[in-house]
């Protein structure tokens, strides 16, 4: 069983800053707002959600299909995937445009500040999507604006039962957009704060969003995750890092596992408790593809 991963390859700039950003920002003064910060490590990592995501599952010992544009400078990121085995069947080169780029500042905090360029990625609703008979399951993680929404509309039309996590995209889309994907979708995720987000401008809490799909989870980062089920919420633990070191990744390496427990058939809950141990493992490391799942019990 292969899965579609829709949304963005990136190359990722991550910097790291030694202070807090809070004692650098003066909240009364943010109409002036003119800081800057000297970050002594600088790196580059291959990224973007999809990606990310199907790094996740590539390693967990899933099938990852990445639905992603690239741009003139795509060849070390297509190397990579061929390099991982990762099919590059539905990645498209757009040309004129640059790979999407992510620079992403940590503070001591583990906050983030991040600068994202789309490029190519805001091409990504040119490539359809149709009903193949390898392809059971899919996602729609951040991408273009169109491109997730033409992408829901061709996965419901072919009958993919698809996830719908709308990321660092949800706020381009209001509570028409989100209900239209919502009752798309077969199961929903999001962090706390897009499932406030999310719950804001649908006017639905999130017994009533899990009414409407199979399943809905809520990351809560280090406090593990919610699994809600026909209104009633379960609470999935937390996995101990063995470090903190660099959250960048951690929700597409969590998303990557739950996928490869719904290609095994598995419950939420049981997902959910992969993700969060893989989710572990990739904040000990730096760069959103840089972990191994070595010793990782799958069972």
């Amino acid at each position: 069983m292969a899965s579609l991963i829709c949304g963005s390859l990136a190359f990722d700039t991550i910097m790291d800053f030694e202070g807090r950003f809070a004692e650098q920002i003066l909240p009364d003064q943010l109409h002036i707002l003119n800081v800057s910060f000297l970050v002594p490590s600088l790196r580059r990592d291959f990224g973007g959600c999809a990606g990310n995501i199907a790094y996740s599952l590539k390693v967990l010992g899933g099938t990852p299909l990445p639905m992603a544009t690239l741009g003139t400078d795509a060849a070390d990121y297509l190397q990579r995937l061929n390099t991982l085995g990762i099919s590059t069947e539905y990645v498209r080169q757009v040309d004129g445009s640059y790979t999407a780029q992510a620079m992403i500042m940590t503070d001591r905090d583990n906050n983030q500040i991040t600068a994202f360029h789309p490029g190519a990625m805001m091409q990504a609703h040119t490539t359809k999507i149709e009903k193949r008979d390898d392809i059971k399951l899919a996602i729609i993680s951040p991408d273009g604006r169109d491109a997730m929404i033409q992408h829901a509309e061709q996965l419901k039309a072919a009958d993919i039962p698809f996830v719908f996590d709308p990321g660092q995209g949800l706020p381009m889309f209001d509570g028409a957009d989100l209900m239209r994907f919502i009752d798309q979708a077969t199961w929903v995720t999001v962090n706390d704060y897009e499932g406030k987000m999310l719950s804001d401008r649908t006017g639905l809490s999130h017994a009533d969003i899990s009414r409407h799909v199979q399943g809905l989870i809520v990351t809560l980062g280090a406090e593990g995750c919610e699994v809600w089920i026909d209104g009633e919420k379960t609470l999935v633990p937390p996995v101990k890092a063995a470090a903190v070191v660099d959250p960048t990744g951690c929700g597409d390496a969590w998303r990557g596992a739950l996928l490869f427990g719904l290609e095994q058939g598995w419950s939420l809950a049981k997902c959910a408790a992969l993700g969060n141990q893989v989710g572990a493992l990739k904040i000990a490391q730096r760069g959103p593809q840089n972990y191994n799942v070595d010793g990782l019990v799958i069972a």
